[in-house]
């Protein structure tokens, strides 16, 4: 969805930022919708039982449509929505779909900035993808998702990170909403001031207390009296009113490992097939090291099958080897500890990690005698 421009614009020093936030809809409870069908289209608690004192970690839309909501404690959960199913959380599937998430951003930019397993923010501003147009990587980012997953994922794209997080949480589920340059100071005139990140329930009593209901509210005050109303964070309202937000995305990761993978749209069972696939992948990922003049230390071939169950198997070698015939036999090894072939598979991929940037070849000490 796009806001009507507006006369106003935003700053010309952001107008070239291209920022998008990705957060998952429903995360932990979409996991186990996924892995456990009988639980699609029911509402779903994942936390603690009704009978403990435990707190509600994440839940389904159709439990969210009772009144459920994260932190909420699981007595009352089940009082609201009694035919709810709880679950305990399984942290290790949520990280492994973290994990594959995270892979489908490596592959469009390395400014990543990780806000939780199921959020983050990512600058294209430089990226060639889709030629440039951050709305379609958007598109593009939430496609890979839902294939190699199963999961859906909402995206915000603006020209700052402000904007691009509230962006995100306008259409959900399943929700792609842009705020263009012109469009950020009218988007904000508008915005309530609870939906402003940092405004919490006592600011914004504050705030109403104050006459201040909008961003357009808080942009009539003067620096001077957020200063005196606010404190140390009257500059950042002040700014925020003006839809200006020059935080960068920060990636404080440096890259480990090079990976690449496919999802099919159809599952593969034969096995000359499958390794044919693999040797394309192992193709792309040395070409994707030569890039970063890289060697690698370590291959990891990853298999899904066609009932979202996975699997990994992991070679780590010496010396350093740069071409598809050195990694292929060691590939198509690990490939035979698996039951590919015998099962279908949904998707394969590799991963070179243990990178450096130095060949080090395996030297063998003369023997002394």
């Amino acid at each position: 969805m796009l806001i009507e421009p507006a006369v106003q614009t935003a700053p010309q020093s952001q107008v070239q930022r291209k920022i998008i936030h990705i957060d998952m809809d429903a995360f932990f409870a979409s996991v186990e919708q996924r892995d456990f069908p009988e639980l699609r289209g029911q509402p779903v608690i994942v936390g603690g039982q009704p009978e403990s004192r435990g707190v509600v970690a994440a839940c389904s839309y159709e439990a969210r449509q009772f009144g459920v909501h994260s932190a909420m404690a699981s007595s009352r959960a089940y009082r609201l929505c009694p035919n709810a199913t709880f679950v305990k959380p399984r942290f290790e599937a949520y990280k492994q779909a973290s994990s594959e998430i995270h892979q489908v951003f490596g592959e469009i930019t390395d400014l990543i900035e990780p806000l939780s397993l199921d959020e983050a923010y990512l600058d294209v501003s430089a990226s060639t993808e889709q030629q440039g147009s951050a709305t379609r990587i958007a598109q593009l980012i939430k496609q890979r998702i839902l294939s190699r997953t199963g999961l859906v994922a909402s995206a915000g794209v603006s020209y700052n990170k402000f904007l691009a997080k509230i962006a995100s949480d306008m259409d959900k589920p399943d929700g792609l909403f842009v705020i263009r340059p012109e469009q950020g100071l009218q988007f904000v005139s508008t915005l309530p001031v609870k939906k402003i990140h940092g405004v919490g329930r006592v600011t914004e009593k504050k705030m109403l207390g104050l006459g201040i209901k909008t961003g357009a509210d808080l942009r009539a005050k003067t620096l001077v009296e957020l200063q005196e109303y606010f404190g140390k964070s009257a500059q950042y309202y002040f700014n925020i009113a003006r839809a200006i937000d020059d935080r960068p995305v920060r990636s404080s990761r440096k890259r480990k490992s090079v990976g690449i993978e496919r999802t099919y749209p159809q599952d593969v069972k034969d096995l000359e097939l499958i390794k044919q696939h693999l040797s394309g992948l192992l193709d792309q990922g040395i070409e994707r090291m030569k890039l970063k003049q890289s060697f690698a230390r370590t291959l990891t071939l990853k298999i899904k099958f066609d009932n979202f169950e996975q699997v990994t198997r992991s070679q780590t070698i010496e010396p350093l080897f740069d071409s598809t015939e050195q990694w292929l036999p060691i590939l198509l090894s690990l490939l035979n500890k698996t039951e590919a072939g015998d099962r279908a598979v949904r998707l394969l991929g590799l991963s070179f990690s243990g990178l450096t940037t130095e060949r080090v070849e395996k030297v063998e000490q003369l023997s002394l005698f």
